[in-house]
């Protein structure tokens, strides 16, 4: 199987190659900087330079490919979100997303799957209440850039391509993402929930994350929306237990709200705010998740470094 992978040098794009790789499949990868990472990927990879909005360069690899797997956006919580960032987000996904349908639409031999991207931020701003795939979006930023983020690939669907959209939680891993800065405090003997701790926290094992993509990628029944969180997700402040217990460390003392308003601005809602995704769509599907639990799950990814 050959694989199109755009947003493939993030975390979890490095993370799905590695696995496709030791399967035996091979992957191009769509990147603004070939050379820088060219070297760093594994055999069978090859990296091709592209401007994450055209088809200049890349459209013509699309022949042929039997899955796209598109991650790219800028990064979400990099930084403050000032006006002009928060619609360099918006726009790097929509960009991506408009592009491959474009490469798609002009292949003769088009691609069977299609994984588009998005994030539980769809949801908005969460209650208590559980929120499967059928929840509406929500109407804060966060939910519009999902919306649409999932919207700008939905072309392909008219061609015959199955597509899949992975609503991702937050991506349990030491190599990147927000977990080793929720870890950071608990080795300071600092560690505890983030504001009053009632959000809901969901989250995703590195590995489940990527096992989750090619089941779904794998499965011809596979369509539409499917929440990537773990199931039962917790609240922030029975995460933060759990990561304290797994790593030894007491979870007492609880950040306030105001210190992350203060450095981050409207980027704060990432960790203050929180969405009860569960994985509705997955478990109908029939998938098993190896880490169901934030204690085992949180040991692992210490314990190996994943």
């Amino acid at each position: 199987m050959h694989t199109l992978i755009t947003g493939g040098t993030g975390l979890i794009g490095r993370a799905l190659i590695d696995s496709l790789v030791a399967d035996g499949h091979t992957a191009t990868v769509l990147t603004r900087s070939p050379q820088k990472h060219q070297s760093s990927l594994p055999a069978g990879v090859t990296a091709v330079k592209w401007d994450g909005k055209t088809t200049t360069g890349w459209g013509h690899l699309i022949q042929g490919v039997d899955a796209v797997v598109n991650l790219a956006g800028e990064g979400i919580a990099d930084g403050r979100w000032s006006e002009e960032r928060k619609q360099r987000i918006l726009q790097s996904r929509v960009d991506a997303g408009q592009a491959l349908v474009a490469a798609i639409a002009q292949a003769e031999t088009k691609p069977n799957v299609l994984v588009q991207a998005s994030a539980v931020g769809y949801y908005g701003v969460g209650d208590d209440n559980p929120l499967p795939e059928s929840s509406p979006p929500g109407h804060d930023f966060l939910g519009r850039v999902c919306a649409e983020w999932e919207a700008s690939s939905a072309g392909v669907e008219e061609m015959g391509v199955r597509r899949v959209v992975i609503r991702t939680g937050v991506v349990l891993s030491t190599k990147g993402g927000a977990f080793p800065k929720l870890v950071l405090p608990f080795r300071l003997f600092a560690g505890g929930p983030i504001g009053n701790g009632r959000q809901y926290f969901p989250w995703i094992h590195i590995d489940d994350q990527v096992r989750a993509i090619r089941f779904l990628m794998a499965n011809e029944e596979a369509r539409g929306a499917y929440n990537l969180a773990a199931p039962q997700p917790p609240t922030n402040k029975e995460f933060a237990q759990k990561l304290g217990k797994a790593m030894g460390r007491p979870a007492l003392l609880p950040v306030p709200a105001f210190v992350f308003k203060i450095l981050f601005g409207e980027m704060s809602t990432v960790l203050l705010d929180g969405q009860r995704a569960v994985p509705q769509a997955l478990d109908a599907a029939g998938f098993g998740f190896s880490y169901p639990e934030a204690t085992a799950a949180t040991r692992d990814i210490l314990q190996h470094k994943k």
